[in-house]
């Protein structure tokens, strides 16, 4: 059975959980790339600049740019007046316009 890795959003006011593998799950796989000369020596010269291995480097790095992009689509740091406007908008929407209604009388052009 496969686990996943998940991230909870939280209040403004908590930090963010990760949630890590449990600590019986040894499974580990490999991830095989083919990259140009100049790009491995660049990995390589990063990694010996932080003092750690090509593949360290290229996990910290891997791991980081995931977690900031699925944080990009789920989080939301609002200060509580800004959350509470933000909740009000989602449960207040606006009467919809005249240019909404004449949109959705519209015939999709897949349908024509």
């Amino acid at each position: 059975m496969i686990k996943r890795r998940t991230i909870s959003t939280v209040t403004p006011d908590s930090a963010v959980a990760i949630a890590e593998r449990p600590a019986g799950a040894d499974a580990k796989g490999t991830i095989n790339l083919r990259i140009e000369a100049q790009t491995r020596q660049l990995i390589d010269d990063a990694a010996a600049a932080l003092g750690k291995t090509r593949t360290e480097f290229m996990i910290d790095s891997a791991r980081k740019a995931a977690v900031d992009v699925l944080l990009d689509q789920r989080l939301f740091v609002l200060d509580p007046q800004r959350y509470d406007a933000f909740v009000a908008a989602l449960d207040n929407p606006p009467a919809p316009g005249p240019k909404l209604r004449a949109l959705l009388r519209r015939v999709p052009s897949w349908d024509a």
